[in-house]
């Protein structure tokens, strides 16, 4: 039996560290996982950081990795689990009615969701935030709460099946919460089925 898919909604200018960590240890974890974007290309990520002088992040060219599949290709009842890597890409990634499909089937179905720094935004816009609980960026918490969420600053915050956190220096908290949850929720067969 294949192990469960895990699906990571993202695009161009997406956060590399949030991509990459999430894709890489979910794989090392034994999950199959796939992302998606607006279209079946190769992404270039970015690098945010913080310099002196400045009053906001600053942005650099980060990884290139392609995507494995375009949102309209997407099979949501494929997948076990959904990730949202923050960055710009979800500012505008949000806004293609089928992302926001995608994101709404995984909430309907009660399925895990993980989410980080600017993912909160493509969720907010699929109109599932209301009455939760969520961290992201600290910066988006008028976002949040405009969404009818409450705004956590924390590295992971849990609501159901939902996992959040403000960006990715907390990676280690948030994804060992969203593994955990997981295990429950969709455990694997076998590591060696993870290149599926």
């Amino acid at each position: 039996m294949a192990n469960p898919k895990i699906l990571i909604l993202t695009g161009d200018a997406a956060e590399s560290l949030e991509v990459m960590y999430s894709y890489q240890r979910l794989r090392e974890e034994g999950y199959v996982v796939h992302i998606a974007a607006p279209a079946k290309k190769k992404l270039h990520f970015v690098v945010h950081d913080f310099e002196p002088g400045y009053d906001t992040y600053t942005e650099k060219p980060g990884y290139s990795w392609d995507a494995d599949l375009a949102f309209e290709s997407v099979q949501p009842a494929d997948y076990a689990a959904l990730v949202i890597p923050g960055g710009r890409a979800p500012e505008y990634i949000r806004n293609i009615p089928t992302c926001q499909r995608i994101i709404q089937h995984f909430f309907q179905a009660g399925k895990p969701v993980a989410h980080l720094c600017h993912g909160c935004q493509a969720l907010a816009a699929a109109g599932v935030l209301k009455g939760r609980k969520t961290a992201g960026y600290p910066a988006l918490e008028p976002d949040i709460i405009a969404a009818g969420a409450q705004f956590v600053n924390s590295e992971a915050v849990a609501d159901g099946n939902m996992i959040s956190a403000r960006a990715w220096p907390d990676h280690p908290a948030w994804m060992a919460a969203f593994i955990a949850l997981l295990r429950q929720k969709a455990p694997i067969a076998s590591r060696e089925s993870a290149t599926a």
